[in-house]
């Protein structure tokens, strides 16, 4: 990966969680970042 693909990637992120706080308040990412971590958790048991 290049640095500016690493770049535009990190940017569009950013935009994104940005924009979902401004029009949703942050719910959705408080419901993403929960399933996140339910799926860090599964994925650590059939390690």
């Amino acid at each position: 990966m290049t640095n500016s693909i690493a770049l535009g990637l990190g940017l569009f992120i950013i935009a994104g969680i940005a924009m979902d706080y401004v029009v949703f308040g942050g719910d959705h990412l408080i419901f993403l970042g929960k399933k996140g971590f339910a799926l860090i958790e599964w994925m650590a048991f059939w390690r």
